[in-house]
């Protein structure tokens, strides 16, 4: 809209023949020029600089409402269909998910849900779409410009933890590959609406500890910077998978797990910046800042798009219990809610998606990787951070329910999650 009055308002100077733009940055700098001309026409502009302050808000595509989000990850066979996923993250109010591919069966079933999508391109897909512009044009309208806008699709994954891997080729073609995918989408006219990103782990940095001591590193600097710079220039944050998890696992002798699970704790002191971090999440996402900061990219957001911790796991993953699991993400949960900053950066709430919203019973690895779930597989609640299962915590597959479909029936869901909202008003009457 704000471009369209861009148009509209240059037409009115007297120009006609004008450069063809579709995206909010190519709009700016065009309103930028024609406003440095026109000064001399107060009511002009005026309006000039109106439509720029709404260019301005408009320039970062916001694929994330509030600050909680969820991981939807699908390797099992016994997870609820995608339909009943939708009446679980409605009953919950989760409100943004990410998957790992482009599903036409989730993203159909979440048509009308209003429930915010990030979708991902795999890594498989990178070579080919790095290379050829009309694949990546291809993907994005067969993946994505179908389902808009019933489903609420807002953005796309390029890859993942692409340059925390050992695969220096993938390396190389993954900053062609994401700006071959935001081509196709702003060609395709929603470049708006459609934010284009790509997450990563936390093996791109050489150090982070202290926060303020970390640094990409050395080896991946040729493929990072330009890869920020793009980001930097289309309005896309930071993507960070970080898990205290995993960190403590790593160290379990030197690292207070109190510190890793929001517990009390003497913390750690930042000597540089003066701040003080009770958490080790925090101390991650300010050790990110302070990278991107030292690459000369300190004014991109960063957002968490994985966080969690395993509530089962082998003898040699220290931490993987279900008390834990809880206390962590049960903390996680009211830190997010607060909506507050990092002692870095204060100003600027935390936002994270939690890994995962079901146990995945065909994911390879350690054992620790198919017990990452809020969700067990037959709805019910892994543990209590305050959310209610769509059947009793106790509840086994052999016992969900009247018909081959059990519970799982989007009719029978529907009903359970209605009753779960009506009875604290039935209380309270």
């Amino acid at each position: 809209m704000a471009c369209l009055g861009i148009k509209l308002c240059i037409h009115r100077l007297g120009v006609f023949k004008l450069p063809s733009f579709t995206s909010s940055t190519n709009c700016m700098l065009l309103l930028l020029h024609f406003a440095s001309n026109q000064m001399e026409s107060s009511s002009l502009f005026l309006l000039l600089v109106f439509l720029l302050l709404s260019l301005i808000a408009d320039l970062s595509v916001q694929a994330f409402t509030g600050t909680y989000g969820i991981n939807y990850g699908r390797i099992a066979d016994n997870i609820p269909p995608p339909e009943s996923v939708v009446t679980l993250l409605k009953a919950a109010k989760i409100k943004n998910i990410r998957i790992y591919d482009a599903s036409h069966d989730v993203l159909q079933a979440f048509k009308g849900s209003g429930i915010e999508i990030i979708v991902g391109l795999g890594n498989e897909y990178l070579k080919d779409i790095s290379v050829w512009e009309d694949h990546a044009m291809n993907w994005v309208k067969e993946n994505v410009q179908p389902f808009l806008p019933g489903t609420k699709i807002r953005g796309i994954a390029v890859g993942n933890e692409v340059l925390g891997s050992t695969d220096p080729e993938l390396w190389e073609v993954l900053p062609k590959a994401v700006k071959n995918v935001y081509d196709a989408v702003n060609q395709l006219h929603l470049a708006n609406t459609i934010e284009v990103s790509s997450p990563h782990s936390e093996a791109v940095f050489a150090n982070s500890f202290p926060p303020s001591a970390c640094v990409f590193k050395e080896t991946l600097l040729p493929y990072m910077k330009p890869l920020l710079q793009f980001f930097s220039e289309i309005g896309s944050p930071f993507y960070i998978n970080a898990y205290p998890f995993l960190a403590y696992m790593s160290d379990p002798e030197h690292i207070d797990i109190n510190y890793a699970l929001f517990q009390p704790n003497p913390g750690i002191y930042d000597s540089k910046t003066n701040l003080h971090y009770d958490n080790m999440f925090d101390a991650q996402v300010d050790a990110a800042y302070a990278a991107l900061e030292k690459a000369g990219f300190g004014k991109t957001e960063v957002i968490v798009s994985e966080t969690g911790w395993a509530s089962k796991g082998d003898a040699n993953e220290a931490g993987a219990t279900a008390k834990n699991a809880r206390t962590y993400n049960y903390h996680l949960r009211k830190r997010l809610a607060k909506k507050k900053g990092t002692p870095y950066r204060p100003k600027i709430p935390v936002r994270a998606y939690i890994f995962a919203l079901f146990n995945e019973n065909l994911k390879p690895g350690p054992t620790s990787e198919r017990n990452f779930g809020l969700f067990k597989a037959d709805g019910s609640i892994s543990y209590d951070i305050g959310f209610t299962g769509l059947v009793p915590s106790s509840a086994s597959s052999s016992l969900m329910g009247p018909g081959d479909g059990g519970w799982f029936k989007p009719s029978n869901m529907l009903v359970l999650a209605t009753c779960a909202a009506v009875a604290p008003l039935a209380l309270t009457s």
